[in-house]
């Protein structure tokens, strides 16, 4: 079920609510605990009118954990919606505890090196055990958090209304693939992310040069930030490009034909309804930035950026709204810098806007889950 955010604001007479965070520690795939848990949970609240949005990252710093942010409708229904998302989330964490400890191994190897990479060391000092090494918060427990919006990644106040409202249909739609596709087989999710990433990316940028060069940029970060690691590697891309045959890669040159043409009646359902949201975000930063309203912060932290022109602006947003898409999904880092490879140079071989087929003839028959 999709939610549908409330206006508590139209709403006489009551403060809307502010944004609650709940932290749940859960060292095991997040499927059951979105689909058995905050699924039913956010309905619940949804229809009683509890509840104005919600939204949803996974994250690993003091171990694996899922970030619930949950909005009241009015102030005054914050400790009821409080409240019952610690009840569901005891019974559930009771009833369906993740088994696996990261204490050593891979994972903990991981997480080590995201801290170091991440965080600076006055930073880490905070999360620092006897040991030198990151805390581990309990395995299947749950904490409230403050919920600290990233303003200058989004574009300040303005921007991050907007990632808000992006980041719960973003939500929907990966807790519903995770209901109704087979996610944990690699090769359905990562076919199922390219898409995606195919029409968000092809949304924003209609331009070929544009669309191929941010693809380029993006591959090129995500794969430098783990360059001193070996959760990414250039070595196995060519082989693993030219294994997929020629239909994987004409798929996603489709998909971008369709989305440049704007005739998303083509796609299938579930990426059809993704290419109309990915539409209407777009046709909203644009509004913003046209505005003037928003306002980036600089890499290095010194000063403010407030752009007018679209060309600057849609691949600020575009890349976190990409990335934090593929955080819901469980896809790694890895994965991403590979699949931004995979694109760009299945758009290069064929021109970006496809090699002239009909934009169905290779999506009339994709099944959701990308099992044909």
């Amino acid at each position: 079920m999709t939610t549908a955010p409330t206006e508590a604001s139209a709403l006489p007479g009551q403060a809307p609510g502010e944004w609650l965070a709940v932290h749940v520690f859960y060292a095991a795939s997040p499927r059951p605990l979105l689909v058995q848990c905050v699924r039913p949970l956010v309905d619940a609240l949804t229809e009683e009118g509890l509840l104005a949005g919600y939204f949803f990252i996974n994250y690993w710093l003091e171990g694996p954990h899922l970030r619930l942010r949950l909005k009241p409708a009015r102030a005054a229904d914050a400790p009821v919606v409080r409240e019952r998302a610690h009840a569901a989330l005891e019974t559930f964490l009771r009833e369906r505890p993740a088994l696996y400890e990261v204490k050593d191994g891979f994972f903990a190897d991981l997480y080590e090196t995201l801290f170091a990479l991440e965080f600076g060391d006055e930073e880490r000092a905070e999360y620092l055990g006897p040991d030198g090494r990151m805390l581990l918060r309990p395995n299947n427990s749950f904490e409230d958090r403050p919920y600290e919006p990233e303003y200058g990644k989004y574009g300040g106040p303005a921007g991050i209304e907007l990632a808000e409202w992006h980041f719960q249909h973003s939500s929907d739609l990966v807790i519903e693939a995770a209901r109704s596709m087979n996610l944990h087989l690699r090769t359905v999710l990562l076919g199922l992310s390219a898409q995606l990433m195919t029409v968000m990316a092809g949304t924003f940028l209609r331009d070929d040069e544009a669309l191929l060069a941010f693809l380029d940029r993006y591959h090129t970060f995500w794969n430098r930030a783990f360059a001193s690691t070996n959760y990414t590697a250039d070595d196995g891309y060519d082989r693993a490009y030219t294994a997929m045959g020629a239909s994987l890669p004409g798929r996603f040159r489709d998909i971008r034909a369709a989305v440049a043409a704007g005739d998303t009646g083509r796609l299938p359902a579930f990426l059809r309804g993704w290419a109309e949201h990915c539409a209407e975000l777009r046709d909203r930063a644009l509004a913003l930035t046209r505005d003037g309203a928003l306002v980036f912060r600089s890499w290095d932290g010194s000063r403010d950026l407030r752009p007018t022109d679209p060309a600057q602006a849609l691949p600020m947003l575009l890349s976190p709204y990409l990335h934090m898409t593929n955080n819901r999904l469980s896809t790694t880092v890895r994965d991403e810098a590979f699949l931004s490879y995979v694109l760009a140079r299945a758009l290069r071989d064929g021109g970006a806007r496809g090699d002239g087929a009909d934009a169905g003839d290779s999506l009339a028959g994709w099944r959701r889950g990308g099992e044909g």
